[in-house]
């Protein structure tokens, strides 16, 4: 599966991740113009594609900022507490929880740049499977949870292109 970032000019970037953070949040006009302007912050800060991010988001939450995983994930884009102590981030504050989500997919995706065409691929599954997962299986480990989380990072990013 590979990401596109071919964007087309039917619809306002911003309007469209707005209305999918409104949609899957239920959150009122504030939270939802928070979220979007913390994506496309984030997003010029770290050099990440927004689209990239918000799909993440959807994926990791919903967009809630007060999602907590079994596992000890916490907020919007689901940071464990080990992952965000080492990108220097509060997981509680939303910004800073965001920010860290950021940053880690970053790296990953600078992890993963010279992988060829599946590189923004393998750099999702390392955001949810850890970098050593897949550099271990030399792609997307073969973890159920891991190739579903990939399939639904990737249907939120197309459905997002497609409204563009």
């Amino acid at each position: 599966m590979i990401f596109s970032s071919t964007r087309g000019e039917a619809a306002d970037l911003y309007t469209v991740i707005y209305n999918n953070i409104s949609y899957h949040s239920g959150y009122d006009a504030d939270r939802c113009n928070w979220i979007a302007q913390a994506i496309f912050y984030c997003s010029q800060q770290y050099d990440v594609d927004p689209i990239l991010i918000a799909s993440v988001m959807e994926t990791e939450s919903s967009y809630h900022f007060d999602s907590y995983s079994p596992a000890g994930a916490i907020g919007l884009m689901q940071l464990m507490p080990d992952t965000a102590s080492s990108v220097g981030v509060n997981p509680y504050n939303p910004l800073e929880n965001v920010m860290g989500g950021t940053i880690y997919l970053k790296t990953q995706l600078n992890n993963f740049s010279s992988w060829g065409e599946y590189g923004v691929t393998y750099a999702v599954a390392a955001y949810n499977a850890g970098s050593g997962a897949v550099y271990q299986y030399g792609g997307v480990p073969p973890y159920r949870e891991t190739q579903n989380y990939v399939v639904k990072v990737n249907q939120a990013y197309m459905n997002i292109l497609n409204q563009l």
